[in-house]
């Protein structure tokens, strides 16, 4: 199958733990074998079965209390060690062979948008042959104030650019949003999905300081001349919504696309399967 993955990435709070953990079930039932790595030191519940845990090499608290580093600060130092001892990171995941990995990151989004630590540890991993694409995770609340999803828009793009992967940004905790609305998934949940930010400042102008008019502007320019962003919506109690966010990240990069052709069930094993073909073909 090739070596595959996803860098599950986005701020703290924003559902990727349980994307992780969704995404591990679902894949589990489906027959599907995928591993999931912990990269955050300071992660301390899982409710998925770890595969690889960097906590095993450094945690945050180690840092802080040996260096006096605050929070921020210890997580930082602890993915630099982790980049100083890659060899620890290719040795854990050698043993899992082509199966598909999740790397399940830190909620610091300072480390994909200016800081290099995760692009040079993505430059480890395509040097071990793997694919991997990156899933920012957005909490679906994002949509409840246009400024908050322009906010969401522009550290989507900043990631973009910064890690240079095949990219997929997911609105979760979508389940959450239609409970709020009833049960159904509310109308303008759509305008955000594939957003048109030039419409989005039209409606923040009728109540924003006059002051912040011409930069909102600039910035809704900006991200309506990219137009690089946009959104799969993400229910955990919906299959359907799962299996689409998965097919298209597994789509990114081509899982799936090496498979051999499989011999057709009803054929007779002493039948040749080019024999087969080439008589199908003929009119």
């Amino acid at each position: 199958m090739g070596k595959k993955g996803q860098l599950v990435i986005g701020p703290a709070g924003s559902g990727k733990s349980t994307y992780c953990e969704t995404i591990h079930r679902y894949c589990s039932e489906q027959g599907r074998t995928v591993h999931v790595v912990n990269l955050d030191p300071a992660a301390e519940v899982f409710n998925y079965p770890v595969a690889v845990d960097i906590r095993d090499l450094i945690k945050v608290d180690d840092a802080m209390d040996v260096l006096h580093f605050g929070p921020n600060g210890g997580l930082i130092y602890c993915m630099e060690y982790l980049l100083a001892h890659s060899e620890w990171l290719e040795d854990a995941i050698g043993d899992f062979d082509d199966d598909y990995l999740i790397f399940d990151c830190p909620g610091q989004i300072e480390l994909y948008m200016h800081v290099p630590m995760v692009k040079a540890l993505m430059g480890m991993l395509d040097r071990l042959g793997y694919t991997i694409a990156s899933v920012y995770v957005i909490d679906s609340q994002f949509v409840s104030d246009p400024a908050k999803f322009m906010s969401a828009n522009l550290m989507c793009l900043s990631a973009m650019l910064q890690l240079e992967l095949p990219h997929v940004s997911v609105l979760s905790k979508v389940d959450i949003l239609k409970a709020q609305h009833g049960g159904e998934e509310p109308e303008f949940l759509e305008d955000f999905l594939s957003p048109d930010p030039l419409r989005l400042m039209q409606k923040m102008s009728s109540s924003m300081d006059s002051k912040f008019y011409s930069l909102t502007d600039a910035i809704a320019g900006l991200l309506d001349n990219f137009s690089m962003v946009s959104f799969l919506p993400l229910d955990i109690t919906d299959q359907d919504s799962i299996d689409y966010v998965l097919s298209t990240i597994d789509y990114a990069i081509q899982y799936g696309e090496d498979l051999e052709l499989n011999e057709p069930a009803e054929l007779e094993d002493e039948v040749d399967l080019q024999d087969a073909l080439a008589a199908w073909s003929r009119p």
